[in-house]
């Protein structure tokens, strides 16, 4: 066992190297993505849902502390597609780098499971890895506008809390979602596939009707989340909130539907708003649901194993011990033991 420890310990530097690689591949890809439904507020560019910082955590959630170069170098890719590197780089990509690992060393300190098969769990990657982390990303972001004299200090807090939430999104949407494929829950079987089936058209439908309609329907989302944590746990519930938050996003840059005549700051608030209970709704939900079963199945276990017992008790033969033991041999009635 120690050996297999310090083999896990001591990887080669050329595993690690690689992998940082494509850890910096997939962040500068959701980079690239999130950059297509930006918004801007208060004169400064915001994503509403930015998918390197669940990319980010989710990366050093599965392969280790030493990976954090890869997200360095993901974010320095990223602002240097967008604009030519100078020194207040510098600040942005460690910040950038610094709230992913602050979530993951949060999150380990407490015990989180990758599975989330926990309420802890959904919780804890609420407010430790998306609420708390990501105020060291946004803070140290706007306060460089500020610093630099690119945005006036009256704008700080409408700016702030855009990207605050555009990095938290990113953590409770695209997070969850590489976990639950990266783990055992991602392969998907083809139990109650029908409803699976019947799940997908109804999304596919109700939600560009609610994001679409210029009555603001936007609560028909709610009843699908509610279906898909229920009967599909995570994995349903999160790619069913995210196919809605990306659409909503989509519809919201471009100033239609249910975002029709409102202005920037009030897209902004709305569109946060669904993001986020969307989100919330989807991994809490979610979290409960497969807590609960785990619940079930071990008290199923437990009374299963109760009725083997009385049944061997019933028959007068001794019960049954843990797996892998033998049970005790009992003494004869005339005090001596059976050979």
């Amino acid at each position: 066992m120690a050996d297999v420890l310090v083999t896990r310990q001591f990887r080669p530097p050329t595993e690690a190297a690689l992998l940082s690689l494509a850890v910096a591949a997939c962040y500068y890809a959701a980079g690239r993505l999130g950059l297509l439904g930006r918004l801007v507020v208060e004169g400064v560019v915001v994503t509403p849902i930015w998918p390197p910082t669940g990319v980010a955590v989710a990366a050093l959630l599965l392969l280790g502390a030493r990976v954090w170069p890869g997200i360095a170098l993901g974010s320095f890719l990223v602002i240097a597609s967008l604009t030519t590197p100078g020194l207040t780089t510098v600040v942005t990509v460690v910040s950038n780098t610094a709230a992913p690992l602050c979530a993951f060393l949060l999150l380990r300190q407490i015990g989180f499971r990758l599975d989330m098969a926990r309420l802890r769990d959904g919780l804890s990657l609420v407010f430790l890895g998306g609420f708390g982390a990501m105020l060291i990303s946004s803070t140290a972001g706007v306060g460089l506008h500020v610093a630099t004299g690119s945005l006036d200090k009256r704008e700080f807090w409408a700016v702030w809390l855009a990207w605050w939430a555009g990095d938290t999104m990113g953590v409770l949407l695209v997070a969850p979602l590489l976990l639950v494929l990266a783990g055992p829950a991602g392969r998907f079987r083809m139990r109650r596939w029908k409803e699976a089936v019947a799940l997908g058209l109804a999304t596919l439908v109700l939600v560009p009707l609610a994001v679409f309609s210029p009555m603001s329907l936007l609560f028909l989302v709610f009843p699908l989340l509610v279906w898909a944590a229920l009967r599909f746990q995570l994995a349903g519930s999160v790619l069913c909130a995210l196919f809605a938050s990306v659409l909503t996003t989509a519809e919201a840059t471009s100033g239609k539907g249910a975002f029709l005549h409102l202005s920037d700051v009030e897209i902004m608030v709305k569109l946060q708003a669904f993001n986020g209970s969307a989100s919330l709704t989807a991994l809490l939900l979610a979290s409960v649901i497969t807590e609960q079963r785990a619940i079930r199945r071990s008290v199923r276990r437990a009374c299963e194993e109760l009725a083997e017992v009385l049944e061997h008790l019933a028959a007068g033969e001794p019960s049954p011990g843990p797996p892998g033991t033998t049970g005790r041999r009992t003494a004869s009635p005339g005090g001596h033991r059976d050979p």
